[in-house]
């Protein structure tokens, strides 16, 4: 193991609030465990359950780190016990249950993966949170199939850029909402056949008038409340919706009678709680699946911008503003 230091620089949340709470700390090093790496990071990504956890309402697992922080990349500088399949000097990105806003981090060797083909590793560090999200939810709990019609909400976040790409690569018609006019087109360009911005049209009409009067298969909702009843009416028979966060509440009315009428199937997920095992099984399907497409840039994350780790509090602004699309980043110094 290469000579490093005892300490380094990392975010902390120093309580609950705004950005105002996210400050620059010094930590000690972490240090892998069997079948753990340790990572010295390049970049990190800036996601919406880093907010909650600022905000209090998302605490880290059991274990995990307090440092918020769910993916990274960058090169392995030490490894612990039981690790056969990455050496020293081996650069790349990691889904973590927390850490990554450090120049250093701890990840399960199993959920590593190697940088893409053509990839910096800033684009590599916005990789992980999203494209095990939408894969897991996506393809393996909604189990969207070539040909289907698919809806995302959120279209222009993280999770909606990747989703709409993953989508149409694999064959579906993609739709997609957002809030502004520079959002849906953003979508469109990705790969959704039609944006609607939600400020200005119902989605549900909206879809139906692209879609020639038809409904779709498959719903990705990060919104929940007020949706919940559209999404029902919106969704075809045996159709299938899947909540993976709340950002417009948590509760909502249903009839379910259309829900039973319908044969549909409700359903959702967090990721980062899950097991290694569970995290890993769904890397092993990206490396096989889905690191060629972007080895052959049929899909990309899509970077709005960067930050230094030293202006976390300003990438947290920005997250909170929702003028971005696409991914917030921010940068570790070497």
């Amino acid at each position: 193991m290469p000579d490093l230091p005892k300490e380094m620089n990392a975010i902390e949340f120093q309580g609950t609030g705004g950005p105002e709470v996210v400050k620059p700390t010094r930590r000690p090093l972490p240090a892998p465990g069997p079948g753990e790496v340790l990572i010295k990071v390049a970049a990190a990504g800036v996601n919406r359950p880093d907010v909650l956890q600022r905000k209090g309402g998302y605490a880290p697992p059991p274990g995990a780190s307090d440092i918020p922080g769910l993916e990274l990349a960058g090169e392995i500088v030490g490894l612990g016990e039981q690790v056969a399949s990455w050496q020293l000097g081996d650069e790349v990105c990691a889904l973590v249950a927390g850490g990554g806003y450090a120049e250093y981090c701890v990840a399960p060797a199993a959920q590593c993966l190697p940088i893409p083909t053509g990839l910096s590793l800033l684009e590599a560090a916005g990789l992980p949170e999203t494209y095990f999200t939408v894969w897991s939810n996506v393809f393996d709990r909604g189990g969207l199939r070539d040909g289907e019609a698919f809806l995302v909400h959120g279209g222009s976040s993280g999770i909606g850029t990747t989703a709409i790409q993953l989508a149409r690569a694999f064959g579906a018609r993609v739709f997609a909402t957002a809030g502004s006019a520079e959002k849906c087109a953003a979508c469109e360009a990705l790969g959704a056949e039609v944006a609607i911005n939600y400020r200005e049209a119902d989605f549900v009409a909206a879809t139906r008038a692209a879609n020639n009067g038809k409904g779709v298969n498959l719903i990705l909702d990060m919104v929940g409340g007020p949706y919940l009843a559209r999404d029902v009416d919106l969704l075809e028979p045996d159709g299938r919706l899947v909540m993976i966060a709340f950002l417009g509440g948590a509760k909502a009315e249903l009839d379910f009678s259309k829900v039973m009428i319908k044969r549909l199937t409700i359903t959702g997920s967090t990721l980062r709680p899950r097991d290694i095992a569970f995290k890993a099984a769904i890397a092993a399907k990206l490396q096989t699946k889905v690191w060629p497409l972007l080895a052959q840039g049929h899909a990309k994350p899509q970077i709005f911008r960067s930050f230094p780790l030293q202006e976390a509090a300003q990438a947290h602004a920005l997250m909170d503003s929702s003028a971005h699309i696409g991914k917030i980043m921010l940068k570790v110094p070497a």
